[in-house]
């Protein structure tokens, strides 16, 4: 089957893209409207053209191209004023963390974001990037490398936590598992009613542990900015 125009299909592209405008909940931001983003993801789609499969009806390919579209245009344009706790491991949502209790400029990545960046949020934010972001299941990406950072901090820690202490951080701090799943793993037991087992040994060591992290990021023996 031949592939249609771009040209001959711009009119139901058209009508396809304004169905998606609801995507666009960043409107109160003057300099780029709905026109703007229309005009973008048009661009984009006549870039792409040539990847649709005329054997295949086209509403469908077009809807994830829009729709991919404008999750880069708000994680590019938005996404690196956010937060860095949106993506770290520690984070724990509803502002809470696994190392600081809560998210705040103990925490050397958020006073960097804090001093550089939360102005500029809170002027070009016309709502929570983060809002936005769970209404329209999407990723998230900031300029700065969390990941990177992590790394930086998960490494530093193998250093200065005993083995039995850097096995149980690894479990619950790089590989995520659940405390239940942690305890089973050490053989610890709980001899109380209606408490999973090991769960008070489990919060001494995550807190020793928490504790020497705070210490090494406050000590700047860890360098991650």
């Amino acid at each position: 089957m031949t592939r249609p125009t771009f040209e001959e299909s711009v009119d139901f592209i058209d009508i396809e893209i304004a169905k998606r405008k609801n995507l666009w909940t960043l409107s109160s931001i003057q300099w780029m409207d709905y026109d703007d983003v229309a005009q973008i993801i048009r661009i984009h789609i006549y870039d792409k053209w040539h990847l649709y499969d005329p054997t295949k009806p086209l509403g469908p390919w077009l809807n994830k191209v829009i729709a991919h579209q404008i999750k880069n245009i708000v994680r590019n344009i938005y996404g690196n004023y956010s937060r860095p706790c949106l993506k770290c491991c520690a984070s724990e949502g509803d502002n809470l963390c696994k190392i600081y209790d809560i998210q705040c400029a103990d925490c050397p990545l958020f006073l960097t974001w804090e001093k550089n960046k939360k102005q500029a949020y809170e002027v070009k934010m016309p709502l929570p990037i983060e809002t936005f972001l769970n209404e329209q299941s999407m990723g998230y990406h900031d300029e700065q490398n969390i990941d990177a950072a992590a790394k930086i901090i998960h490494s530093k820690m193998e250093e200065l936590l005993k083995p039995s202490e850097w096995n149980i951080y690894k479990m619950l701090f790089v590989d995520h598992l659940p405390e239940d799943e942690i305890a089973r793993k050490m053989g610890y037991r709980s001899n109380e009613t209606n408490r999973k087992p090991g769960y008070k040994q489990l919060r001494n060591i995550r807190k020793a542990i928490i504790d020497k992290v705070k210490k090494a990021l406050k000590n700047n023996e860890i360098d991650i900015l």
